[in-house]
């Protein structure tokens, strides 16, 4: 789960770096970074289930209504969230973008049903004042680029759901290619729009990004299967001191003491829903 996080934040810098002009070559639109991402994450693992061949998924019975609206949570949260690291420290976006579980807990209730109790409110309650500590609303300071973190974080925490819904029923190999594969499809569509022709140095960074990318998925996968949530996911969270590491080791950028404390309240705002969350399905479990 470390070695997810330290991906996934490489990952966001690498979006970052294709988003900057750099030797005078402009920096690539949002919808032309999160192309590269889906596609190559695709061709990715298009070449690993070719080697694979007893573990081929079928897409035989899938749920196309919501694969489609999976995927289109997911590029769009994507792009959001690559229009933010550009824009704004990428450790600030990153922790804005944890506000996902928050997100998911609201739809939860209005989509599947779920009770929202006094203390899922508290914890969602420090999560967004952690959120007002980094945006830092009414300052000079202020992060209007969080805004986009702030969509990545509803969008992502809307795939969330669609995700619980496919997951209950369909392969996790199937859900992977089908998402990479419509956000292949749609972020082209959607890049051509925008299209420059990128120079090598950004052409090498795409490809780097969807294997990036992707590479962090699957260790994600990984540590669910081979640990208890309650263990692994606060390990994720190393995403943050990762994103911190690399912003400052290639770009010199020191987070200021209140997006530290705003992070700290995100995360244990975060992780309390996640802890929560899953012990009313540990009890359902056994039931």
């Amino acid at each position: 789960m470390i070695a997810a996080g330290a991906l996934v934040a490489m990952a966001s810098l690498l979006a970052k770096t294709l988003g900057l002009t750099l030797s005078e070559q402009p920096g690539l639109h949002p919808f032309q970074v999160s192309a590269g991402r889906f596609v190559f994450a695709f061709v990715t693992v298009f070449v690993v289930l070719l080697l694979l061949r007893n573990s081929r998924p079928t897409i035989k019975g899938a749920n196309w209504k919501w694969h489609i609206s999976r995927s289109i949570c997911g590029w769009l949260g994507v792009t959001a969230m690559f229009t933010a690291v550009a824009r704004m420290p990428v450790a600030d976006a990153t922790a804005i973008s944890f506000l996902s579980p928050v997100v998911t807990m609201g739809f939860a209730v209005l989509l599947l049903g779920e009770r929202l109790g006094f203390r899922k409110m508290i914890a969602a309650g420090v999560a967004l004042a952690g959120a007002i500590l980094v945006l830092k609303p009414g300052t000079d300071a202020f992060q209007i680029a969080g805004f986009y973190a702030l969509a990545a974080a509803g969008l992502m925490g809307l795939e969330a759901i669609f995700v619980k819904r496919l997951s209950d029923t369909e392969p996790a190999l199937r859900v992977l290619i089908i998402n990479n594969g419509i956000g292949s499809l749609v972020s082209l569509a959607v890049a051509s729009l925008f299209w420059i022709w990128p120079s090598a140095t950004q052409w090498f960074f795409m490809v780097a990004l969807g294997l990036v990318m992707v590479s962090g998925q699957a260790m994600f996968i990984q540590a669910m299967k081979r640990g208890e949530a309650s263990l692994v996911i606060p390990a994720f969270y190393s995403v943050l001191v990762f994103a911190a590491l690399y912003d400052f080791a290639l770009y010199r950028v020191v987070p200021q003491w209140t997006a530290l404390v705003g992070a700290a309240f995100i995360m244990s705002g975060a992780l309390d829903l996640a802890r929560r969350h899953r012990g009313v399905n540990h009890r359902q479990l056994k039931t």
